[in-house]
Parts: structure tokens; sequence; C-alpha cells
């Protein structure tokens, strides 16, 4: 089974839109076909950033962002990232290389290709979620 560490975008664009980052946390994730991977902070990342106001207007944005949460939660394989790299520009994704490495991560999927402009980081691809759903699972 392939693991999976997924950016905060994706499943923020997945309570939003039904493209491809929904098809990827519905059809993929939830369905049991692919091993999300978290750590304790991209966990409170989640948390923070699905409770913003702002998302208050897609209607029922934080019912479905609760039910994911504790999907994600129960289901989730955690790791606790023994390293801690300064590579990023944005520190705060630094997190998302480090999980990717502890987990070993085959992917990791991401809107942010600003930030994570290269193709990967160890053993672990850097891919959109259209990248992903097209070429990867």
């Amino acid at each position: 089974m392939q693991k999976v560490v997924i950016d905060t975008n994706v499943l923020v664009s997945s309570l939003i839109q039904r493209s491809y980052p929904y098809l990827i946390v519905n059809r993929l994730v939830i369905a049991g076909k692919i091993q999300l991977c978290v750590s304790e902070q991209l966990m409170a990342e989640y948390c923070e950033v699905l409770a913003r106001p702002k998302f208050a207007a897609f209607h029922d944005f934080f019912i479905r962002a609760k039910a994911l949460l504790a999907y994600i939660e129960t289901n989730a394989m955690m790791y606790v990232p023994q390293i801690s790299l300064h590579l990023m520009k944005d520190t705060d994704d630094d997190m998302i290389l480090e999980l990717a490495g502890e987990a070993a991560a085959d992917f990791i999927i991401t809107g942010n290709t600003t930030d994570f402009s290269f193709p990967a980081y160890r053993q672990t691809r850097i891919v959109t979620p259209r990248i992903y759903w097209e070429e990867c699972r």
C-alpha cells in the first residue's frame, strides 16, 4: 500500500470542491486504498487551518472538516520525525519533508508548487493532486 503525506491545502480543497483532492481523500484515503501518514505537528496544522472562520462561507464545511479530522486521527499512521530540517523558504513546509522522510512515504501530495518546486525529497515523489490521481495511484 502506498504511503502518502497530504499537504493541508489539499485537505482544504477536498472539502470545498469536487476535484482531484476530493477524489484522493474520498476514494483513496477514506476507502483505505492508500495509507495517510501524519505527525502531531501536521495534525495540529490540519486542525488549525480547517477551523479558520473564512471557510464558513462553504456549505457544511466545518461539519465535513470535523468528520475528516476524526477519520484521520483514527486511521492515519502517526510518525514522530527524528530530524529537524531547514530547507524550505516557508519553514512550516519543513515538517512535511521531515514527516515524509521518517515515514519513508512514497508521495507528498501538494498544491503548493511554488514552495515544493522540486520533484522529490529522498525516496518521496512530490506531486500535485492531478498528477497523483492521473499517474500515480
